[in-house]
């Protein structure tokens, strides 16, 4: 059964909440939001797989801005922090410090964070729309990394992101209420070194409706690992004027992991807005050498009301080397703060 993460809600939030710092007044502003969802596997090959998880999801941001670009920001996560195995109910719920560091500019173009953060390496699992879009790609999303994060604003060429990190394994990488145990920087897994031995680097630009980007990253073997990780992803994507959003990346790696696989991810995604509603489908691939192929195809529709709350529904269907699922989901997401 495939297990709904969150919505990268936090996602290069020093970078969004520092880079107009100069013009934002003093003092304390959060934001955040509260998913509530279902989702399904209504027929598998596997009779095992088909389990229901009902969720919640709640996140929040915090920012005090001291002025002069200077930033603290801190976002914190309550969700079901072990995936689902039988049907259940909003259970195993933790909270647990998903981002907090310092963000401060160096001149007009540069901002660097420090601190626990989300390196930039890849925007599928953010921006594919529907809710099984970026399903699959947030397997290589960074996130709970301890670094120091810089974005660079290239004089209308675009940004440079990059920066330097390990896996969280301070007391900051545990929950609190069900607990999901504090990450060991000797118990494997790329990155997992404790040592500043990571990079990831990204370009990123826009050019009348078309974006797209370019990224690099290294992760350091750890203890018991086969060797280096090494990732590379390319994506763009185009906004045309009708509504019809097209979105498309590939990102691909050696010694995914730390093991000895090497991986392809590959997702395709559209979206068309008709006022409120968004309609969406995506084509989606992991590959990996011993794993071997998932395909996910996924539709999707998301209405979101006059208040700010999105309701959206998607069904999926899973070819996972062979065991063929149909997912069925419902969420509906609710903004605080702002």
């Amino acid at each position: 059964m495939i297990t709904k993460t969150k919505a990268a809600l936090a996602f290069g939030a020093p970078v969004l909440l520092c880079a107009n710092a100069a013009l934002a007044e003093q003092g304390f502003s959060w934001e955040g939001e509260i998913e509530i969802g279902n989702e399904q596997v209504v027929s598998s090959d596997n009779a095992a797989n088909e389990i229901r998880n009902t969720y919640a999801i709640i996140t929040a941001t915090g920012t005090y801005t001291f002025g002069s670009g200077i930033e603290i920001f801190s976002t914190l996560t309550a969700e079901s922090v072990t995936d689902a195995t039988a049907d259940r109910s909003f259970e195993d719920m933790g909270a647990y410090v998903e981002e907090l560091g310092l963000s401060f500019g160096l001149g007009q173009a540069t901002t660097v964070s420090v601190g626990k953060l989300h390196p930039v390496f890849g925007t599928a699992w953010d921006n594919a729309a529907g809710y099984f879009g970026g399903t699959l790609s947030e397997d290589y999303e960074l996130t709970e990394q301890v670094g120091v994060l810089a974005d660079v604003e290239l004089n209308g060429a675009g940004t440079l992101s990059f920066g330097v990190f390990f896996a969280d394994a301070s007391a900051l990488s545990r929950s609190i209420g069900e607990d999901r145990g504090r990450n060991r920087s000797d118990t494997g897994g790329a990155g997992n070194t404790g040592k500043l031995d990571n990079f990831a680097i990204q370009w990123a630009h826009e050019v009348d409706g078309t974006r797209f980007h370019v990224g690099a990253r290294h992760l350091s073997a750890s203890l018991g690992d086969v060797d280096d990780e090494q990732g590379f992803v390319v994506g763009a994507g185009h906004s045309f004027q009708n509504g019809l959003d097209i979105f498309g990346e590939i990102a691909s790696f050696s010694n995914f992991g730390g093991g000895s696989d090497d991986g392809t991810f590959a997702t395709l995604n559209a979206a068309y807005a008709i006022g409120s509603l968004t309609l969406s489908g995506t084509l989606s691939q992991r590959d990996l050498d011993t794993a071997g192929k998932t395909d996910l195809h996924s539709i999707a529709a998301e209405y979101e009301f006059q208040n700010g709350m999105t309701l959206g529904g998607a069904v999926a269907r899973q070819d996972d080397g062979g065991v063929k699922d149909t997912i069925l989901a419902l969420n509906l997401i609710i903004p605080l703060g702002g």
